[in-house]
């Protein structure tokens, strides 16, 4: 038996413009995702979250669904664009209304809800007038947390700010791959920055309204390996970009010092005292862990290191490696290296090619063995004394996979979009188990 500790969060996850759809209902208006989507060939196929799961007119029966996977909690994400239009200014009440509906139905059936702010849905007003590489977002930012803050701060104590900062500049700004599409490193480097002050300057928002909140962000982490031995200095830039780019400013109070002079060369915008506003602003850090990254040395010297795929078979559909050793190095170097704080797996999860079956069922053996092989690595790292507080899988229901569209499937709950009719997976009727035992 794998027993976790008392009191653990068992939960799933989901985002705003991957479930919701009602793009453009009750005063919503666009954001970057729903610009980019409609722009021809940035999504396979062409799909659009337009509609997604539906889940802003049919919350109550996934929040039922949720109840009957047996979790304790459930994180979701907050649409700024549908509660600050502008992303400033005027607030729309019929917006908040729809998360204060959330919330309210999530704790009538006994679950916790856990806020996140912002899962890359930023305003397209705010991105017109530069977004995450203009300073001005940070208190932007600030504000719009206040807002919601204020609304349900009676009813929610958990909150993070921002989701996966790293993608954000990585793929929004320097590869292109995702909304807004940018392809520029001196705007990526600016990003990094913004994304840090916004994280700090809603932090402390949030704590002035509602001292007692539990506050955190979401960072995408995957420990990096060196592809050969000739490669150690490549990965320990690699880890510098990808993983303590969004910590070693929280918990050290400076950028890591491997690129740090990199960072300022490109932007000449960072300030020495905006890192004692940054610093000591998590209460916990998230972790969004799915694979390892394997890299080699590159001889262009920003970023330093290229990606390369290892050589297996044992892959997810999106072609990410199946690493569960990766979950507890991670747990591991963070309480070596950080003093153990707080950590909370706020998604962890696998794509596979799931089919209703002529029973009506959907036997993902595949996904529970991924999940199984994860939470005993997680285990294994709270034994050894790693300070891990939860665990959600990434997530609730299939959904809008961003730049890969419908084709790929992450949810215990499997949806059929035509009908959106919603059939509980094998892997969900497994893990419903996992919640209830606390273990398996």
């Amino acid at each position: 038996m794998y027993a976790f500790p008392k009191n653990f969060w068992w939960g799933t996850a989901a985002s705003a413009y991957q479930i919701e759809g009602a793009w453009n209902e009750d005063g919503k208006v666009l954001s970057i995702w729903d610009e980019f989507t409609h722009q021809p060939g940035k999504i396979k196929h062409n799909h659009t979250g337009d509609v997604a799961c539906d889940h802003y007119h049919r919350y109550k029966d996934d929040v039922k669904i949720i109840k009957t996977l047996g979790c304790n909690a459930y994180r979701f994400s907050i649409s700024w664009p549908r509660v600050l239009p502008e992303g400033t200014g005027r607030v729309n009440p019929k917006g908040l209304d729809f998360y204060n509906r959330l919330v309210d139905e999530l704790l009538k059936n006994k679950i916790e809800p856990f806020a996140m702010l912002h899962h890359w849905d930023l305003p397209l007003e705010l991105h017109k007038k530069g977004g995450w590489t203009k300073r001005f977002i940070s208190d932007a930012f600030a504000e719009y947390a206040s807002v919601v803050v204020h609304s349900l701060k009676d009813r929610v104590k958990y909150w993070m700010t921002i989701n996966e900062p790293m993608i954000i500049y990585a793929l929004g700004y320097f590869t292109g791959e995702h909304a807004p599409g940018i392809k520029n490193i001196f705007k990526a480097s600016k990003a990094i920055h913004n994304l840090l002050l916004a994280h700090a300057k809603a932090y402390r928002t949030i704590k002035s309204v509602h001292s007692q909140a539990v506050v955190g962000i979401a960072n995408a982490l995957s420990p990096v390996y060196p592809q050969c031995e000739t490669d150690a200095r490549a990965a320990k830039i690699a880890e510098a970009y990808t993983q303590r780019l969004f910590l070693d400013p929280f918990l050290k109070g400076r950028y890591p010092q491997l690129i740090e002079k990199k960072l300022r060369l490109i932007n000449w915008e960072i300030r020495d005292e905006d890192f004692a506003l940054i610093q000591n602003t998590l209460d916990f850090v998230g972790i969004n862990n799915y694979t390892r990254i394997v890299v080699k040395k590159s001889i262009i010297p920003i970023p330093g290191f290229a990606i390369v795929q290892p050589q297996t078979d044992n892959v997810t559909e999106m072609g990410w490696e199946i690493f569960p050793e990766g979950l507890y190095r991670l747990c591991v170097w963070l309480r070596d290296e950080y003093g153990n704080p707080p950590v909370i797996i706020t998604e962890n999860g696998a794509a596979f090619n799931d089919v209703v079956n002529e029973k009506g069922e959907v036997v993902d053996t595949k996904r529970i063995q991924f999940l199984e092989s994860y939470l005993r690595a997680l285990h294994r790292a709270i034994q050894e004394g790693c300070n891990v507080k939860g665990y959600f899988v990434w997530s609730f229901m299939d959904n809008f996979e961003w730049a890969e569209g419908y084709t790929k499937r992450f949810g215990l709950v499997y949806v059929d979009y035509p009908t959106q009719r919603r059939i509980i997976k094998q892997s969900g009727k497994w893990f419903s188990k996992v919640c209830k035992n606390n273990g398996f």
